[in-house]
């Protein structure tokens, strides 16, 4: 079992910025993959980055060139720094570990962003 406590949410105005933090803990040695997930009010849950244990990234386009996620593999921690944040960027922010070998994700419980305008 892996378990993942984020941190790092709040409240900001658009333009500002903020990091998230995600850090892993149990069988951490089991995880491939880690990266971070939305969900907006009314919307599905969608990707917004992931980065591999070979530190290979993967954006959400609405994200390309403002967000950074970057990982920590001795602290077993994923960051999302986000900048320009826009009032679209509204919603709760779940951190994901994938498991190749075991073919399993795990989930955090989520840390709500707000971007007032």
């Amino acid at each position: 079992q892996v378990q993942l406590v984020e941190s790092g949410g709040g409240l900001v105005q658009a333009g500002g910025s903020l990091r998230l933090s995600c850090a892993a803990s149990g069988s951490v040695f089991s995880i491939n993959t880690m990266g971070w997930y939305r969900r907006a009010p009314g919307k599905h849950r969608e990707l917004v980055a992931t980065i591999t244990d070979g530190s290979s990234t993967n954006y959400a386009d609405s994200v390309k060139g403002r967000f950074t996620i970057s990982r920590d593999n001795a602290k077993n921690t994923v960051y999302l720094q986000m900048n320009s944040l826009k009032p679209e960027d509204t919603a709760v922010y779940y951190c994901l570990a994938r498991s190749d070998y075991i073919e399993t994700d795990y989930w955090g419980q989520g840390t709500q962003v707000t971007v007032s305008s």
